[in-house]
């Protein structure tokens, strides 16, 4: 028996590398199986996602500067709450691809030359800011809150 040989089969079953560990209780998002409610949850919060880019074209348009405004907090407040709702960063991923689907189809003009978005800087940056806002709220982390004793060590 070579040396080689006998140091794998005196190392025993505990040093095989990553491939034997088990993996957590919960495992990765990608393990877990899709459930009704959660595709379901999916599904709504990108048709909400397509209403809020709707309503936000046609309000950043009608009301420039205070409109603007308010459909980029619209938007921020969808992606943020889908994050808090499903628990987890695709709740914010669901509804910025309905609300970019929905933007992309009304920028798009018409046979007949007809056009929701004028080529204005609302526009701009109404498209260019919902973007940035949906990846602002898709990378924040969800830190829970610790739930041992106390920090403070006078305690």
């Amino acid at each position: 028996m070579s040396t080689r040989s006998r140091a794998a089969s005196s190392a025993g079953p505990s040093s095989r590398g990553p491939s034997s560990a088990t993996p957590p209780p919960g495992g990765s998002a990608l393990a877990q199986p899709l459930d009704f409610g959660r595709l379901a949850a999916y599904a709504g919060l990108f048709v909400l996602g397509a209403a809020v880019g709707v309503a936000g074209a046609l309000v950043q348009g009608g009301w420039f500067p205070g409109g603007l405004l308010l459909a980029l907090v619209g938007a921020a407040g969808l992606f943020h709450g889908g994050v808090r709702a499903v628990g987890g960063r695709a709740g914010a991923v669901a509804p910025a691809a309905g609300w970019l689907v929905a933007v992309i189809l009304l920028t798009a003009s018409r046979p007949e030359g007809d056009f929701l978005f004028g080529a204005g800087l609302g526009s701009y940056a109404f498209l260019l800011g919902g973007m940035a806002v949906a990846v602002m709220c898709a990378t924040l982390g969800l830190r829970p809150q610790p739930g041992g004793p106390a920090a403070r060590l006078g305690k």
